[in-house]
């Protein structure tokens, strides 16, 4: 089965009532738990983007207390799931402050994770990289967000 384009799927939508609309909405969630989180932010917490963001942040710092800190393995396959996991929630937000916010917080985080990400290079580099993307991700910002912003990458690369 071809999936049909994004215009196609808007312009069924469209010639669909309320009702079926709903149906079609629910069905959708139980398919997969990415829809159904979707969904949740979209219904209860877009409207308040601080309590969704204080909310991540408190995911993130229960993930990074689960981590296996006795080989390095084990900790690499934990940050790229946090990092992984994180970039879905900014996902659903589509909001730059938001995603900025987000990485920041994870590179606070991950640098301060013990044992030190430095005695590994593939720690530093996913730590580099995302530091790298916050930097491109603030250029695009206001200038009072830019100025903000690149006071906190600077902390995090002292």
């Amino acid at each position: 089965m071809k999936a049909a384009s994004l215009k196609e799927i808007k312009t069924e939508l469209n010639h669909r009532s309320t009702q079926e609309l709903l149906e079609l909405c629910l069905r959708l969630s139980k398919f997969k738990k990415e829809n159904k989180e979707l969904l949740t932010y979209l219904l209860f917490e877009s409207s308040n983007e601080e309590a969704y963001i204080e909310s991540i942040k408190s995911l993130i710092d229960d993930s990074f207390e689960e981590i296996n800190t006795k080989t390095y393995y084990y900790i690499k396959k934990s940050v790229r799931k946090i990092l992984r996991e994180t970039k879905k929630f900014i996902r659903y937000s589509q909001n730059k402050e938001t995603e900025i916010e987000l990485l920041i917080y994870f590179c606070e985080k991950l640098k301060h994770l013990t044992p030190s990400i430095k005695r590994d290079k593939t720690l530093t580099n996913l730590y580099q990289r995302q530091i790298s993307y916050i930097k491109r991700k603030v250029s695009t910002m206001h200038e009072d967000l830019q100025f903000d912003y690149t006071m906190e990458i600077d902390k995090l690369e002292s």
